[in-house]
């Protein structure tokens, strides 16, 4: 379907300019820590096999969604291999780190302890349409 042309208005904006996704500042965003807790707890358990990615499609950007996908993919294989059965991990929430580089941008690091190690998760958030999206996550 060919898109449709996009002409400058009288004052010079584009009507991308705002029908696009806004960019929402900080005061008009929620305390993301809750948010961090539930997408770092979800991520693990998606990659563990317990969850469905779908369940964060809308709160993640489409990057992160994608390369949340080839990790569940490799996850699976390594399960599959080991004769392994995809199960809920005992976890528990440790110290988040959070930054702001800029108005509407997030950065966090989420520790994450289990029984056998603790691991890091590292969140990007940005504001968009006055909630937030993760547009990085990286386990490390």
């Amino acid at each position: 379907m060919p898109s449709l042309p996009v002409r400058p208005g009288q004052d010079g904006f584009q009507e991308a300019d705002f029908f696009g996704v806004q960019p929402s500042g900080r005061h008009e965003l929620p305390d993301p820590e809750p948010l961090l807790i539930n997408l770092t707890r979800s991520v693990i358990e998606v990659l563990a096999g317990a969850r469905e990615l779908e369940q964060l499609a809308r709160w993640v950007s489409d990057d992160v969604y994608r390369h949340l996908l080839k990790r569940v993919v490799l996850s699976a294989r390594a399960r599959a291999v080991k004769g392994q059965q995809a199960q809920r991990p005992a976890l528990s929430i440790g110290h988040i780190h959070i930054t702001e580089p800029r108005d509407g941008v997030i950065e966090a690091v989420v520790m994450v302890h289990t029984r056998v190690r603790a691991r890091a998760v590292a969140i990007r958030l940005e504001g968009l349409d006055s909630r937030w999206r993760a547009s990085a996550i990286n386990v490390l």
